[in-house]
């Protein structure tokens, strides 16, 4: 394997970078919108999966006394 000088590497990944193509402002806010959005429904479905369980255990634990 053939090594790169740190000159090359930068100009490497210049060339690179070059060819990224960045999402603009909107496209970042809407991405960014829908994650907590998302995010937000993810947590109160967990929630109530959560609070079903404890009441469940909650209930079994009840007819052990």
């Amino acid at each position: 394997m053939a090594k790169t000088s740190p000159m090359e590497f930068m100009r490497q990944v210049r060339t690179e970078t070059a060819k990224v193509v960045w999402p603009t402002r909107r496209q970042t806010v809407m991405t960014a919108v829908m994650v907590v959005i998302m995010t937000t429904i993810l947590a109160l479905f967990f929630l109530g999966i959560d609070s079903i369980f404890e009441a469940i255990v909650n209930y079994l634990l009840s007819l052990a006394k």
